[in-house]
């Protein structure tokens, strides 16, 4: 079994913004593998998807981006899932926008959804992929993160999810180091 988690705040006004990079990806993903998210448990609205007899959770946490955390150590010991089965997704202020980068392990790089996550496992030890967001020093970095898109940012984006997705499906069948090596 593994756990697939994009990070994002809930609500309506948070939709396309730019913190929601991950549930956006979760989104793509779903759309790609005819997915509902129809599931609400464990602070998380998620869905199932069987691949090859072995299930596979996406999921959205609801706890707002700063308690990541405690939606993914819930889902996680509801379903008995090591943390090497765990892969999470968010934005990243320090890559530019419509880049992608996957990564085995490391510091949350200032990211307080990660910082949740890492400090309710208590392992840093955790696959990722991280959407590039750009920063605009000019603006206030909450102001920036939880701004929207514009329509030149979301066609690059659009692309970006596409090969995230692929990226995630590839990862049901391939090691982390190889999706890395492919996808980076």
């Amino acid at each position: 079994m593994k756990l697939i988690v994009g990070l994002g705040n809930p609500g309506n006004e948070y939709v396309k913004t730019r913190h929601n990079a991950g549930f956006l990806l979760m989104d793509r993903l779903c759309e790609k593998l005819n997915v509902t998210l129809d599931k609400n448990k464990c602070r998380a609205n998620y869905g199932i998807y069987n691949h090859k007899g072995e299930k596979i959770i996406i999921a959205k946490p609801q706890t707002y981006m700063n308690l990541s955390g405690l939606a993914v150590s819930s889902l996680m010991n509801f379903y008995k899932i090591d943390s090497a089965d765990l892969i999470v997704v968010h934005d990243d202020l320090d890559l530019p926008l419509g880049k992608l980068r996957l990564r085995r392990q490391g510091s949350s790089g200032g990211q307080k959804g990660m910082a949740s996550i890492i400090e309710q496992l208590g392992t840093s030890k955790i696959d990722r992929i991280r959407i590039g967001i750009s920063n605009d020093k000019s603006i206030d970095t909450k102001d920036y993160v939880l701004g929207k898109f514009s329509k030149e940012d979301e066609k690059i984006l659009d692309e970006v999810l596409d090969k995230g997705a692929e990226a995630l499906i590839y990862a049901f069948d391939h090691d982390f180091d190889v999706v890395m090596s492919k996808f980076n």
